[in-house]
């Protein structure tokens, strides 16, 4: 099982704090998700989720690259960070 969360906008935007997701093949790896995510939400999800500016962390971590997804992990997606 795949743990999904959205924070921030993105949570609001998408009306969704996150998922529980099947873990598989076809969810192997980050791109991958997030692929299958715009997918299936349809247009609104794509304008969220698809923007290459979306931070994705892994199990509490920022990740910039692709990485591989395991059983069990715990996915978030954030909008950019702004301060002042």
């Amino acid at each position: 099982m795949l743990k999904v969360l959205f924070f921030a906008r993105i949570k609001e935007e998408l009306g969704c704090p996150g998922l529980e997701l099947s873990w598989g093949e076809s969810l192997a790896d980050l791109d991958l998700l997030q692929a299958q995510l715009c997918a299936d939400g349809g247009p609104r999800w794509r304008e969220v989720l698809g923007g290459s500016n979306v931070i994705r962390a892994v199990n509490q971590v920022v990740v910039t690259d692709n990485i591989r997804l395991n059983d069990g992990d715990e996915i978030a997606f954030f909008p950019p960070v702004t301060g002042g």
